[in-house]
């Protein structure tokens, strides 16, 4: 006999690390922007994994290209070449406006990956002196969990307990040129950055900032690292966020979506000058560019290649914007929102954020909160617009 929710609940608090404070809902099936419970209770999707499934659940030509490569071959390693790692490189180089790519897993080895090349590109092609390579970042970012990157971050829920942490990073307030330019010096190697710091609220800097962070870099003789795991892929109705601003980073971290939600797969991508600084032996990855995720990622690059989410993305941002703006003064007190991404403050004396949440759940709306009385909204970009609309009045009646 099938457990419910609340024993399934139950049977995970003895067993499973508590890194994470799930909403009480157990998903065991879906379908496009649709969830079903173990009790089979439905729920629209409005958060994609935080931009993971930017495509929905089990959009049918990702599924179709996973299932036609586990016939074929999984993982070899990169002890050896495989047949659809090249395309994916190419497709995706090609996508981005970049010369190479680095293939990896998950959001946070890129970043990790992006440091590291940063730091060899700077004593190797810029000169800093050995070991004496910085990096300067915002506050409020969010570039993933491991301890070289929390040590960065001003999350003390992220940071306390972590420590000693990595030295050589810089942190400036986000949205201010002035202060960057305060920051850089001879021993910069790069600038990393969130275009749009989602974790922070879906902060979205004001005009001209990304334009500036280009022109400064290329100034100071430094890298632009962008860091687009959520912002990118189409989210923002572009393929990329820095898309707005017309601008191309030096470096692009990619994560989340690019594994359309059935594999883990993240890359950096970057000026051919930068990432051929890597040499065998020195930065690997067992499963990175594997077949499998090589050929979703393949599948994603093509779907993107129509610019048919893009502008999806655009369009019905803007539904979700006037949605948003109606509700100002009614439950909420502000909102940021670009594409089909927004960040919602909730009047606190409406309830938490997470509170918020739960209350959204029991309309058949599954939402997530962030700092206090924030919450995050990001369907699918297959989401319909009759169904934005609906989680647009859902948000309306548990506030008003």
């Amino acid at each position: 006999m099938s457990r419910t929710s609340e024993e399934l609940i139950r049977a995970e608090a003895p067993v499973l690390a508590h890194n994470y404070h799930p909403l009480p809902v157990v998903v065991a099936r879906a379908e496009g922007v649709w969830v079903e419970d173990v009790e089979g209770h439905r729920y629209l999707d409005m958060l994609s994994g935080y931009s993971a499934l930017n495509f929905g659940h089990r959009h049918p030509a990702l599924i179709e290209a996973a299932h036609r490569q586990l016939d074929q071959l999984t993982l070899t390693s990169r002890a050896f070449h495989n047949d659809r790692l090249a395309g994916f490189a190419e497709g995706l180089a090609g996508l981005t406006g970049l010369d190479m790519v680095l293939p990896m897993n998950t959001g946070a080895e890129a970043v990790e990956s992006g440091i590291k090349v940063a730091r060899k590109w700077a004593y190797e092609v810029k000169g800093v002196p050995a070991d004496r390579a910085t990096i300067v970042v915002a506050d409020g970012n969010f570039h993933g969990r491991t301890t070289t990157i929390v040590g960065f971050s001003d999350d003390p829920t992220a940071r306390a307990g972590f420590g000693p942490f990595t030295p050589g990073f810089r942190s400036v307030p986000y949205n201010d040129l002035a202060a960057l330019e305060a920051a850089v010096d001879e021993t910069t190697a790069a600038v990393l950055i969130e275009p749009i710091q989602g974790e922070a609220g879906v902060l979205i800097p004001d005009d001209g900032y990304l334009t500036g962070i280009g022109e400064l870099t290329r100034r100071a003789g430094c890298l632009f690292v962008a860091d687009e795991i959520q912002s990118g892929l189409g989210r923002t109705g572009r393929t990329l966020a820095v898309d707005h601003e017309s601008v191309l980073p030096d470096v692009l971290l990619l994560g989340k979506a690019l594994g359309g939600g059935i594999v883990p797969v993240s890359a950096v991508v970057a000026r051919r000058e930068v990432l051929e600084v890597l040499r065998p032996g020195e930065h690997g990855s067992t499963f990175g560019g594997n077949p499998l995720a090589a050929a979703v990622g393949s599948a994603v690059v093509g779907l993107l290649a129509t610019g048919e989410f893009q502008r999806r993305a655009a369009e019905l941002g803007e539904v979700l914007r006037d949605g948003l703006a109606a509700l100002v003064g009614r439950g909420v007190t502000s909102y940021r929102a670009r594409g089909l991404w927004a960040g919602v403050d909730i009047d606190p004396a409406l309830g938490t954020g997470r509170e918020i949440s739960e209350r959204l759940m029991r309309e058949g709306i599954l939402a997530k909160d962030t700092h206090g009385s924030t919450i995050r909204l990001a369907p699918p970009l297959t989401i319909m617009r009759d169904e934005l609309e609906s989680a647009l009045s859902s948000l309306e009646k548990v506030l008003v």
